[in-house]
């Protein structure tokens, strides 16, 4: 071989190693570009989750504010019941006082009538 032969294939042999050397370097650039596809899919997926469950928390919230003004007007409803019942109560308790002195005045009349009737037997 010629000396100029052998420059032309030691230069055949470097390029074919530098192209080994890229063609590696392209192989391992894909996976990673495969890669980072793959986390943006997975990113793209976990915002689409997260948006979810944020709309379904703030229904949710929406629902609870709902309900609590709801149990406040129940509340709200019960007092006053409450206290309708307990004025009742206290004009009940007046009443039954007034009751209790007309029954005993009656009784009283009816004692004296009756003891008068009895004195005027003897």
């Amino acid at each position: 071989m010629a000396d100029g032969e052998r420059g032309d294939r030691s230069d055949l042999l470097t390029d074919l190693r530098s192209a080994e050397r890229a063609t590696i370097a392209a192989r391992s650039a894909a996976k990673v570009a495969t890669l980072a596809l793959a986390a943006a899919e997975a990113a793209e997926e976990a915002a689409g989750a997260v948006e979810a469950a944020t709309s379904a928390v703030a229904a949710a919230v929406d629902q609870a504010r709902a309900a609590a003004g709801r149990a406040r007007q129940a509340a709200s409803q019960a007092s006053e019941a409450a206290q309708l019942v307990f004025a009742s109560a206290e004009g009940d308790d007046v009443r039954a006082g007034f009751d209790v002195q007309r029954a005993e005045a009656a009784e009283a009349a009816a004692r004296h009538a009756f003891d008068e009737a009895d004195g005027e037997d003897l």
